[in-house]
C-alpha cells in the first residue's frame, strides 16, 4: 500500500507497487480497472507472472480478450473501498501525517477482515 498525491494518475503508482511485489511463481489473475489498461502496465504485469484481467477501451484499435467472469469479481474490491469510506476518520482525512493515516486505514482493514 502506498499514498500518492491526489492529482497523480493511478497507473504509475500501480506499476511501482507491482515492481515492489516482484515476480510470481504461479500465474495469479490481476484484476485491474480500466485506468490500468495501457500497454505498459499490462506488459509489466505479464512479465512479472500475472495474468492481467482488464477490459480494453471501446476506442482501442487492437482490443484484446479478457476473462469476463473473473473481471466481474472486481466489484468486491470496490465494495471494500466503499466500506472503508464509511469510517469517518479515513473519509475526511483528519490525519495530516501519512503514517497516522495509513495506520487508520490498516486498522479499518483489520476490522473489516474480522467482521
Amino acid at each position: 500500500m502506498s499514498l500518492s498525491p491526489g492529482q497523480a494518475h493511478d497507473a504509475p503508482e500501480g506499476r511501482k507497487l507491482l515492481q515492489d511485489l516482484g515476480p510470481q511463481l504461479q500465474t495469479p489473475f490481476l484484476v485491474m480497472d480500466r485506468a490500468y489498461q495501457d500497454n505498459q502496465t499490462r506488459q509489466l504485469a505479464s512479465a512479472l507472472g500475472y495474468t492481467p484481467v482488464v477490459p480494453p477501451l471501446r476506442t482501442r484499435v487492437d482490443p484484446w480478450e479478457y476473462d469476463r467472469q473473473i473481471y466481474k469479481r472486481r466489484n468486491e474490491v470496490e465494495r471494500l473501498f466503499r466500506r472503508l469510506k464509511g469510517y469517518r476518520r479515513i473519509f475526511t482525512r483528519y490525519e495530516k501525517l501519512d503514517a497516522l493515516f495509513l495506520g487508520f486505514v490498516l486498522f479499518a482493514l483489520i476490522f473489516e477482515a474480522l467482521r
